[in-house]
């Protein structure tokens, strides 16, 4: 059973910070060395400071950018920039947005629900929470060490879970209607952000009622619950009073499996090592594939690329296909693997990914060094794969179709992990709108 609470979010004072717009940021993984400069400059209570704060060169074990955020989170805390709701709520939140072009089977205007609330950690053999990514040391001990300063979770991690008929957000949803939102707002990528504290008890008694008998997946964040787990072995190490602790639960962003408002893009592969010559390559990979050309000049380039990643996306849907691009060479390809290669319905989830198959039959042989693999570039954009290899960023780029939840489901509950990049849920939450603060 998975275990969810309503809490006491820690929230930004807007008549204190102005527009909540400003004091926000996306989440601390696709936030590169620009962008986090920019939010440092942005405001001066920007939850920048508090997620990803600024090294400096006399940085050393007692004047870090981790110990620097606790003092920030204090006087925030002390000075009335950010304050403790007064009833413990489940926030319901929305947000409306436009895919990427890479999600070309839905280009229309999407509403992703869901709710934020605390849910009881559990170990990953428990049955009831699931990871389906590897993750990677740096990055947790990145985490663990703002996690130990800070004592909060400053970003909510992003989990999925079962629900075709939409009841518990229908729940809260109907909750929500009639009130004006806590937040409504419009983001930097135009996304239009809203969220309500849901207090009322009968509605929290519902909702957290029906997600016991829900297993969770974790969509985005498995560094940060993989932190929150050691966390908890530590401090419970540390000695502690008995029963349920704050630091036994992890703050989350709960989204249905069958919300038509989750989008996953697909991560394609842009390669930076020498590769031959376009008939050298299908030489390499053998008769393994079909291929598809689209030929072009550069006055029918749009046009090709276009039909390219259209068939692509086409052929997706029935069998492993991939798209693939060479520096210097004028035409797109489709590659479809044939019949008699593909995986057996008896190999195992992982196995039948396509992103497994793509790193198998493709890029093992393209690049076959560890060196190689590790200088690729990724990118959930068709059009900027496509132009790097064209403006000679990368010697060629391998596009891919989206990974299904449904396929992501599978591998979770087969105990398996997917490859390095092979998902990118969209849109990612963002940081600052509520925040968990373990007051113990």
């Amino acid at each position: 059973m998975s275990e969810i609470f309503p809490f006491y979010g820690t929230r930004f004072d807007t008549a204190v910070v102005g527009d909540i717009k400003e004091v926000v940021a996306p989440p601390y993984d696709v936030i590169d060395a620009s962008h986090q400069e920019a939010l440092h400059r942005r405001h001066p209570h920007n939850v920048i400071r508090l997620e990803l704060g600024l090294d400096r060169p006399d940085d050393g074990p007692t004047n870090n950018r981790y110990t620097r955020a606790a003092a920030t989170l204090q006087e925030w805390l002390a000075n009335g920039v950010l304050k403790r709701d007064r009833q413990p709520a489940l926030y319901y939140h929305t947000i409306d947005y436009h895919p990427p072009s890479s999600d070309s089977v839905s280009p229309t205007s999407k509403v992703l629900r869901g709710f934020l609330a605390l849910v009881k950690l559990e170990d990953f053999d428990s049955g009831q929470i699931y990871p389906h990514e590897n993750t990677r040391a740096a990055a947790k001990t990145d985490r663990l060490n703002l996690l130990e300063a800070c004592r909060a979770n400053v970003s909510p991690i992003w989990s999925l879970y079962s629900d075709p008929e939409g009841t518990v957000v229908g729940w809260l949803e109907t909750a929500a209607k009639g009130q004006p939102p806590l937040y409504d707002f419009e983001d930097d990528a135009g996304f239009h952000e809203r969220l309500w504290p849901i207090t009322d008890p009968e509605v929290v008694a519902h909702v957290t009622r029906a997600m016991r008998s829900k297993p969770l997946f974790i969509a985005d964040g498995h560094h940060r619950y993989e932190t929150t787990l050691h966390y908890r072995s530590r401090r419970r190490n540390g000695g502690g009073p008995p029963g349920l602790q704050p630091y036994d639960c992890a703050l989350m962003l709960l989204t249905p499996l069958e919300d038509p408002g989750l989008t996953v893009l697909p991560t394609h592969r842009v390669l930076t090592a020498p590769l031959p010559p376009y008939e050298a390559i299908k030489t390499r990979l053998g008769d393994l594939f079909d291929y598809q050309e689209f030929p072009f000049t550069p006055a029918s380039q749009q046009t090709a690329r276009s039909q390219f990643l259209t068939t692509l996306r086409s052929k997706g849907r029935s069998a492993p296909s991939f798209g693939m691009a060479v520096k210097g060479d004028s035409r797109y390809t489709v590659l479809t693997l044939k019949p008699t290669h593909r995986p057996s319905a008896d190999t195992s989830p992982r196995a039948r990914l396509d992103v497994s198959l793509l790193q198998q039959l493709i890029v093992a042989k393209l690049c076959p060094s560890r060196e190689e693999q590790e200088a690729m570039l990724y990118t959930k954009d068709d059009h900027e794969a496509l132009d790097w290899v064209a403006q000679g960023v990368g010697t060629g780029a391998l596009l891919l179709n989206a990974t299904k939840v449904e396929e992501i489901r599978a591998v979770a509950l087969a105990g398996e992990r997917m490859p390095h990049k092979s998902t990118y849920f969209f849109p990612k939450p963002l940081t600052g709108l509520v925040l968990h603060v373990m007051e113990e």
